[in-house]
């Protein structure tokens, strides 16, 4: 058994479902600290040819709660019509521009705007436009873990799945230590995303774009390819 972890992220980047797809298992982390200037409620797309941040905007709250404590501003409902005509002013000459559209549309007007139910519905409707077949759990429904912290809850979620392996993005390499899982009967494995590169209109490519560019310029059948443009190290 294969399994990865992480936050739940807004419309996130093509490594990201690529960690999905190669595992069995994938959970989301609900019951976490929410980190302010992270990727959990914000990502970039192609504005005017160059990189653009959009954000969802949260209901001011303290620093110490968790994810799924977290919600949607009350302004919410006239950013997200902004969003969708930035995303169509921007994207309406692209090739997959009318599919895509009615999916991203169709997250945006979600009707639970607590923060976690949001996104984890954004990225279940991403994974089953892209056909990926990988079992997604949150982890609150995954054993009784939440008191322990970093590489130790890990191992733990590793144990109550019966895991053999576990892979982590690249970006956390100094978070864990190989041997630390073994010890555990664990393989740890880091993915790392290959250079991936596709035509964005004429313009020269920017890349690591939120999964909303890669879908608006791919096929289905393209983006399966780069699901699997990755090593594991």
């Amino acid at each position: 058994m294969k399994i990865a972890i992480m936050q739940p992220y807004f419309f996130p980047y093509i490594g990201y479902f690529q960690l999905i797809n190669c595992v069995d298992e994938f959970i989301v982390y609900d019951d976490i600290k929410f980190t302010k200037k992270g990727w959990i409620n914000r990502n970039r797309i192609l504005v005017n040819n160059r990189p653009f941040t959009i954000t969802l905007p949260l209901k001011k709250d303290s620093d110490s709660k968790m994810i799924f404590e977290r919600c949607l501003s009350d302004s919410f409902i006239s950013d997200r019509d902004y969003l969708l005509r930035l995303i169509k002013e921007n994207y309406r000459h692209a090739p997959y521009y009318k599919e895509v559209y009615q999916l991203i549309e169709t997250c945006l007007n979600f009707n639970d705007h607590n923060l976690f139910p949001f996104i984890f519905n954004t990225i279940r409707a991403i994974v089953n436009y892209l056909e990926i077949d990988t079992t997604i759990f949150i982890s609150s429904n995954v054993g009784d873990t939440n008191k322990l912290k970093c590489e130790n809850r890990v191992i733990e979620i590793c144990k109550i799945k019966n895991a053999n392996i576990y892979v982590n993005p690249i970006g956390g390499i100094e978070l864990y230590n190989k041997n630390d899982f073994a010890r555990h009967g664990i393989d740890l494995y880091y993915l790392k995303t290959k250079e991936i590169a596709y035509k964005q209109f004429n313009n020269e490519f920017i890349p690591n774009l939120s999964i909303i560019d890669v879908m608006m310029f791919n096929s289905k059948e393209e983006i399966h390819k780069m699901l699997n443009e990755y090593e594991l190290l």
